[in-house]
């Protein structure tokens, strides 16, 4: 009996030790968790350039771009003179996104075109204050440098997301384009079937997370992980066959690393810049000339693109099929030849 006694009292103090010991366990990784937070928001704000200065290797004019409704945006400009349709290239949202994801475009055709390159607000080398970005200021930045910058039509150029803000310009100006160019355009998949309550139920959670994330103390330490040379490095050879150029790497992470550079990509990130329903509401609404030239892009699909292209006789679409997002850098010779022969038909 007393040997039974003795039995249990060990069982029972090899409990309690290994409760201690996973409770510690517990407390230490969470120590070391909170440790490596703080650390790396300490070494965000302290070892990390913030100032960086984007400035794309064009032969090409700078000038800086003002509205009252967009602020300063910056844009380069083709040295020549032509009598033909200007062109004006957008470049996609992304976290580090801006004008060098277009800069094969603009060269292509700059020589003997009058091209304007934009960085939209927030990205490349625009204004990147503390406000309030959503789909209609960067509408407002396209419609507003037509009007007021250029002061004529164009052919527009525009990449993956920021084709939802050329058809909602489009609908608000039809004077504003002759024709629009979209590559991988975004929100051409098949629709969602979920209930309203759910959709809901994510547009609370996608608030609720920019709320934590916007928080002056961890908000540009977070943008810095998601914009490291590894996660730039990572995006983009998912959308090159072979390997990345790299002054298209430097100038993304420098793109990312300037004042201000987290406000809008922070926005992205939390699906605040996207355009509920654009397919129904805008695309379809739009009448000018559209060309879609999309390939085996990673992020965006194309499933409604056919049923699009049959039952709107404006639009009209080029595969490239061995390119993953980048066919304007990776399949030069055809995508342009495309782009000039659809222009050819509107100038």
């Amino acid at each position: 009996e007393q040997t039974t006694k003795q039995t249990e009292v060990s069982m029972t103090n090899k409990t309690a030790g290994h409760g201690k010991a996973a409770g510690w366990s517990l407390g230490s990784l969470a120590a070391l968790a909170l440790a490596l937070k703080v650390g790396w928001i300490v070494y965000s704000k302290k070892y990390i350039d913030h100032h960086a200065k984007v400035n794309l290797t064009l032969e090409a004019e700078h000038h800086t771009f003002e509205s009252e409704t967009v602020g300063k945006i910056k844009y380069y400009e083709s040295k020549v003179e032509s009598k033909q349709t200007p062109i004006l290239l957008v470049h996609g949202i992304h976290l580090f996104a801006g004008g060098h994801d277009m800069v094969p475009v603009f060269e292509a055709f700059s020589a003997y075109r009058k091209v304007y390159l934009l960085d939209l607000p927030g990205f490349g080398g625009s204004e990147k204050s503390d406000r309030p970005y959503r789909p209609w200021l960067f509408q407002a930045a396209i419609s507003d440098f037509i009007r007021d910058g250029i002061g004529q039509p164009v052919h527009l150029v525009v990449m993956g997301q920021s084709a939802e803000y050329a058809a909602i310009a489009e609908e608000q100006d039809e004077s504003l384009f002759k024709s629009i160019v979209m590559i991988n355009p975004s929100e051409m998949q098949m629709p969602r079937t979920g209930h309203i309550s759910e959709s809901q139920w994510w547009e609370q959670f996608q608030s609720l997370a920019l709320t934590f994330l916007k928080v002056p103390l961890w908000s540009l330490p977070f943008y810095d992980m998601l914009a490291s040379r590894s996660c730039v490095l990572d995006y983009y050879r998912k959308r090159f066959t072979y390997t990345p150029p790299s002054d298209l790497l430097d100038l993304a992470y420098t793109s990312a690393h300037q004042a201000g550079a987290h406000f809008a990509p922070i926005l992205h990130y939390c699906g605040k810049l996207a355009v509920p329903d654009v397919r129904l509401r805008f695309y379809e609404k739009i009448t000018k000339p559209v060309l879609v030239v999309y390939d085996n892009d990673p992020l965006f699909k194309f499933d409604m693109l056919p049923v699009l292209v049959r039952e709107h006789p404006n639009w009209q679409t080029v595969r490239s099929s061995r390119t993953r997002g980048m066919p304007h850098f990776e399949n030069q010779g055809e995508t342009f030849r495309n782009l000039e022969t659809f222009w050819k038909q509107y100038d």
